[in-house]
Parts: structure tokens; C-alpha cells; sequence
């Protein structure tokens, strides 16, 4: 039993590493400069592997029952709003992605996510976000190495934040979500890649970071097409009923 609760208070200083994550990710974009904004990315990926492998190690160890007075998922809650929120558009902004004047719209993905968060179903118990689940890190990643026209940077910006309160289903895959095996292995793949980016640098990548955009792309595709699939089905109940 006490090995248990051990074990338990263990799975919850791994989320907490997030945290620390998150202080090192302020630190360098607060420095400044080529090499602290690509170490600061690379920390953000390390930040969302913590993320997505954190909720697995709790059901095994089983926090709830052996670390009952301590919510972990308010824990990941706060990390998360920094890791995926705040501080990768603080980045966008430090970059300089948007300028002249256009850096005030950095504060309609703030609030949108602000709302996401805050959302009583922003996650499904059948392994789904509702709304656009707040990827301003990988977002901030590509913005930021690709560096596109500003009007496609804004324009990017603003279409995700406003699908943050649009009720559409994307995939959770650690919380068994559809094609999560699929989704999962790829995902593995793309962090790699992301990884080998940050490595040799964006000159030495630019075709790689092109073709890492290919898991986004599946990523978002795959989210609407099983909620337009999950639309028609309802559609088709509610008929057959009348």
C-alpha cells in the first residue's frame, strides 16, 4: 500500500516536470535570439510528451485511489494553458510573427482558449475535444520556422481561434479516441521528425518541416470528417424516428 502511494505522488511530479518545462520555456523566449527560441520549441514538445503520456501512467498507478487529496487533472489543467497557450503566443510575439500592430490579435486565441479550457465538455467520454483544442504550440512551431506572409500568419490565427466555439469533434487519442492506434503511431513519427528539425536547423529542413505538416493536415482532416460522419449518422436516426 504505502509502495502504491509512492508510486501514485510519483505520476504527479512527472506532470509537474510540465511545469518546469514551462519555466524554461519563458526563460528563452524572454532571452531571445535564434538558439533560445528553437530550444524553447524543442522544450515545448518535451512539455507535450509529459502531456500525453502523464494520463496513462495515472490510471495505472491509480492516483485517485492512492493520492485522493491531490487532483492531478487540475495540476495538468494549469500546465497545459501555459504550455499550449500562453507561452507559444508569447513566442509568436517575441518572433515578431505579427507586426505592425497586428500583434493585438494574439489576444483572440488567449481568450478563445481561455473559454476552451473553462468548457464542462471540452472533452468527450467518447475520446474527442469539442472545439479546436488550443495546438498554439504546434501552431507557434510552424509559424515561426516557415515564416509565411504576416496575412497568412493572422489569418491562420484567427480561423483557429474561431473554431475554438465551434462544436466540432477532434480526436483525443490518448482517451482511446477512433483510429488512436493510427493517430498514436504517427504521432510518434511526427514528434521525431520535429525533434530532427529543431536539430540541424530550419535551412538544413526546410522539405522536412513540409512534409512534417502531413500530421496536422491528417489530424485535422480525420477530426472533421468523423464529425461530419457522426453528424450524417445523427441525421439519419433522427429520420428514421420521425
Amino acid at each position: 500500500m504505502k509502495f502504491r502511494k509512492i508510486l501514485a505522488w510519483c505520476v504527479h511530479l512527472y506532470t509537474a516536470l510540465g511545469l518546469v518545462a514551462a519555466a524554461g520555456i519563458a526563460v528563452l523566449i524572454v532571452r531571445g535570439g535564434e538558439d533560445s527560441f528553437r530550444a524553447a520549441l524543442a522544450l515545448m514538445v518535451l512539455a507535450t510528451l509529459i502531456d500525453s503520456t502523464d494520463g496513462w501512467l495515472a490510471r495505472r498507478a491509480r492516483v485517485k485511489e492512492f493520492a485522493p487529496s491531490f487532483d492531478g487533472r487540475r495540476l495538468d489543467d494549469l500546465i497545459d494553458f501555459q504550455t499550449y497557450t500562453s507561452l507559444p503566443l508569447l513566442l509568436i510575439w517575441r518572433a515578431e510573427i505579427l507586426t505592425g500592430g497586428m500583434e493585438w490579435w494574439l489576444l483572440l486565441p488567449l481568450l478563445a482558449s481561455a473559454y476552451g479550457f473553462s468548457q464542462v465538455n471540452a472533452k468527450t467520454d467518447d475520446g474527442f475535444f469539442l472545439g479546436f483544442p488550443s495546438y498554439w504550440n504546434i501552431v507557434a512551431f510552424y509559424l515561426y520556422l516557415l515564416r509565411p506572409a504576416q496575412w497568412v500568419s493572422l489569418a491562420l490565427i484567427i480561423a483557429l481561434s474561431l473554431l475554438t466555439f465551434v462544436p466540432w469533434r477532434y480526436l483525443y487519442p490518448s482517451q482511446r479516441a477512433p483510429y488512436s492506434r493510427l493517430t498514436n503511431l504517427l504521432a510518434v513519427v511526427w514528434v521525431a521528425s520535429l525533434l530532427m528539425i529543431l536539430a540541424r536547423g530550419a535551412n538544413d529542413s526546410s522539405a522536412l518541416i513540409l512534409l512534417s505538416l502531413l500530421f496536422p493536415l491528417y489530424y485535422m482532416l480525420m477530426s472533421w470528417a468523423l464529425t461530419f460522419h457522426r453528424w450524417r449518422s445523427n441525421r439519419r436516426a433522427a429520420i428514421t424516428r420521425i
